[in-house]
């Protein structure tokens, strides 16, 4: 197996772990994450008027978002349970779809990705139950890594079309990957 291409929550054996990050610097880390739901014509109208059946889909989206954030490592096996200093979600309605953001704080020796795609996710989930009664067609879309900050990785923010920020296809700098070829020099996350 390519040092490059190696999974960190894998071990030699092939079982999964979680990493240990025990040795890890406490530093500021902040991920932001979007994503969508695609709805209909009629959804939209009800969202930027009258409202859906069940009430105030957007503020129930929101606070679902954020308990999403906060419940990530009950949900996600190999996830560290994060001290999460703040968690904001925006949401906002387009012409096909409403449009999620999730950003997450936290200062701990592991980064708030997945607590940030957690949150757009929950809220997206929260979205389509919302609507379902107007529209069983909805779909969740294009939920992903934004920016992230912190961490000896460094920070990431996705500009390129296939989501990489570098020419040559990779999420990092050249020569920011550890001896390993992982994010970090001792193979854990972010």
């Amino acid at each position: 197996m390519s040092t490059q291409n190696r999974l960190t929550h894998i071990d030699e054996a092939g079982a999964a772990r979680m990493v240990d990050v025990s040795e890890k610097d406490v530093t500021t880390r902040t991920a932001r994450a979007s994503g969508r739901v695609l709805v209909s014509p009629r959804v939209v109208e009800l969202l930027r008027g009258e409202g859906v059946p069940k009430g105030d889909a957007l503020a129930t989206a929101r606070i679902a978002g954020i308990m999403g954030a906060k419940r990530t490592p009950d949900l996600i096996p190999l996830c560290h349970p994060l001290a999460v200093s703040g968690v904001k979600v925006d949401l906002g309605v387009a012409d096909d779809a409403v449009e999620i953001t999730a950003t997450v704080r936290t200062t701990d020796r592991t980064g708030v990705e997945m607590e940030a795609l957690t949150a757009v996710s929950v809220a997206a989930l929260t979205v389509i139950d919302m609507v379902k009664a107007v529209d069983k067609a909805a779909v969740i879309t294009d939920v992903r890594v934004e920016t992230k900050t912190g961490g000896k990785s460094g920070d990431y923010r996705r500009t390129g079309p296939d989501g990489t920020n570098e020419p040559d296809g990779t999420n990092e700098p050249d020569g920011a990957n550890g001896p390993d070829g992982a994010n970090e020099p001792d193979g854990a996350d972010a």
